[in-house]
């Protein structure tokens, strides 16, 4: 289906021939998923459905408390440090960006007033600018009113280098100007197809400007308010022990009507997948989960008990190994996996297509993962339009020793594979999860029939995910040959998913291990490409340069996908919950209630 042919059917949605249902239905059967179908009716000024949790509760609180469990502990309440999705989490809690993702893909607004639109003239004609209003009323925790201001500051604050934020690659290249004190324009220096980046979804998060405006850029780090927030969201900060337990209290004047039905807020941090499903299961403990990263048929047998439930969103996460082309064992101007350096072994393509031919993901998915995870040889997945039809996968143990082989790589007397005085021998991390530990076993069985020797590494997970620019063993440092974990599609468009494969968002530590760009790999038709994509206002012509970006990178054999991942939490049977996979857990916790 081409543009002409959307185009055509935009307009009859407009004037009435065809239904909003009947136009996403026909563009799913070409491949063009409801998320992305909502977009182009919403920038053709065919205003978004909303797909939320219908919320009850005829006033606000009076629901007791709401116990949750993250089992990867937050260490951080600064959304726009937060690297690993726990901190995004809990960040989610008490700070709120304009307009975050339903379930559908729905853009939903929440510190705007409404979503932009060309019709009520949210949305330049050419792409390049953005206007917002933002909701009135709003206040901050300490009763301070929020204003354009804090959204200026916001982009200010992230865009600042100095300031090394996670999410700088939303805010560097635009400029954000107050039209009033409740309204401000996004300006973008090019075209811009995806303009619901900067404000929205987990890098959307605003900051209060009196509260961090004497810690923008080098002082950033110094920030009372990185682990005591002062929020507009539907709890309060009470307290938090970075690695173990944060609470908050309903928000009084919180902006949405009726809203939180809960009185108290526990986030609890630590243990295990299987430990923290087990609360909510079985032993109703707790009443949600995040991330029940278990294998299947243990899930099962808990559910069960009928104390609660598992509830898998369609998300476009994934499961991947990250084959280091740097080296992890050189320091140079004092970091390892330095971009100035080759890794001895893994800069040779063939070794890195040797390893990725040693992945036996359909045992994998059968065996561990069952409905949590599909097999794939793709780094995106949802929305089916962006994923590559050639990018296929294949598991030969034959086929990896002859490549090996025919590279010059032989068998020492130990068994192990080298060249050059050079052995194919390799430390593979991950965090420490049992599904996890079990994928790296057999891997590293698959390895060693074809002469490459694996020594496997697990970090725990608040560790492994942590933002701490001083831990050797977060993923970010990537200080060994080889990791594996999942990264998440935090939008239901794989734009800013797939600046993890561009030159500029490479982790060094000059940006404290914080660019997106964790593999540190480089190819200029990639970067050319992306570029390409950012304006490009034809769906489809888009559509073909991310999806270039993603073969690039998994035609290199650098990153290895193992398995699409579904968003798998537990919730107890009492418990209503806005489950999204497009966007963090708490992306509309206020919604919450207990039935």
């Amino acid at each position: 289906m081409n543009s002409r042919q959307i185009q055509d059917m935009v307009e009859g949605v407009k004037n009435g021939r065809m239904s909003r249902r009947s136009f996403i239905q026909r563009l799913a059967a070409v491949g063009i998923t409801a998320p992305i179908a909502s977009q182009i009716l919403a920038w053709n000024d065919v205003a978004m459905a909303n797909a939320t949790l219908q919320y009850k509760p005829a006033k606000a609180g009076g629901g007791g408390p709401l116990k949750l469990l993250l089992w990867q502990a937050p260490t951080l309440l600064n959304p726009h440090f937060a690297s690993g999705t726990k901190d995004q989490i809990a960040s989610r809690i008490f700070f709120e960006p304009l307009a975050g993702w339903d379930k559908e893909g729905n853009l939903i607004p929440q510190l705007a007033a409404e979503t932009p639109t060309r019709e009520n003239g949210g949305l330049s004609a050419d792409g390049t600018t953005v206007t917002w209003k933002l909701k009135p009323g709003v206040k901050w925790h300490d009763g301070k009113p929020f204003t354009a201001d804090d959204v200026v500051f916001t982009w200010e604050y992230a865009a600042d280098p100095a300031t090394a934020a996670y999410t700088s690659g939303a805010y560097k290249d635009i400029k954000v100007e107050k039209i009033d004190d409740l309204t401000v324009k996004v300006i973008f220096s090019k075209p811009t197809p995806f303009w619901a980046d900067p404000f929205v979804g987990v890098a959307g998060m605003i900051l209060p400007k009196h509260h961090f405006g004497e810690y923008k850029g080098a002082k950033s780090r110094e920030a009372p308010a990185n682990l005591k927030p002062v929020g507009t969201g539907p709890y309060k900060f009470a307290d938090f022990k970075p690695g173990d337990v944060l609470t908050g209290t309903r928000n009084e004047d919180y902006h949405v009507k009726n809203q939180p039905h809960f009185d108290t807020l526990e986030v609890k941090g630590g243990g295990d997948a299987v430990s923290a499903a087990r609360a909510v299961l079985q032993t109703g403990e707790y009443d949600y989960a995040w991330d029940t990263l278990v294998e299947d048929e243990v899930l099962k047998r808990m559910e069960t008990g009928g104390r609660g439930r598992i509830s898998a969103a369609p998300a476009g996460d994934i499961e991947f190994i990250t084959l280091n082309t740097t080296d992890p064992w050189t320091e140079v101007d004092g970091e390892r996996s330095s971009a100035k350096t080759k890794h001895p072994t893994l800069s040779d393509p063939a070794v890195r297509q040797a390893i990725n031919l040693l992945i036996d993901r359909d045992s994998i998915q059968k065996f561990i993962y069952g409905r949590a995870g599909t097999p794939t040889a793709s780094f995106v997945n949802e929305p089916k339009r962006f994923k590559s039809p050639k990018l296929k996968y294949e598991y030969s143990l034959e086929k990896a020793n002859k490549i090996l082989d025919d590279a010059g790589w032989k068998r020492g007397a130990d068994g192990i594979r080298e060249k050059d005085g050079k052995k194919l021998k390799y430390v593979f991390q991950t965090s420490i999860n049992s599904p996890r530990q079990k994928v790296q076993a057999i891997i590293k069985q698959a390895c060693q029939k074809a002469g490459i020797e694996i020594e496997l590494k697990s970090v725990t997970a608040s560790v492994f995910f942590s933002s701490d620019v001083a831990n050797p063993d977060t993923y970010t440092k990537l200080y060994t040959d080889m990791e594996m974990y999942t990264t998440t599609q935090p939008q239901p468009d794989p734009e800013r998913f797939l600046n993890q494969f561009v030159s500029w968002e490479v982790a060094t530590k000059e940006n404290k291990w914080l660019g997106r760009n964790v593999s540190r790999y480089t190819d200029p038709a990639a970067d050319e490409a992306y570029k390409a994509a950012q304006k490009e206002l034809d769906p489809a012509k888009r559509a073909e340069y991310l999806i270039k970006v993603n073969e690039i990178f998994c035609e290199a054999n650098v990153i290895l996908p193992i398995l699409s991942r579904a968003k798998v939490v537990a919730a107890a049977q009492s418990l209503a919950i806005d489950h999204s996979g497009w966007d963090v857990d708490t992306w509309n916790l206020g919604a919450w209630y207990r039935s």
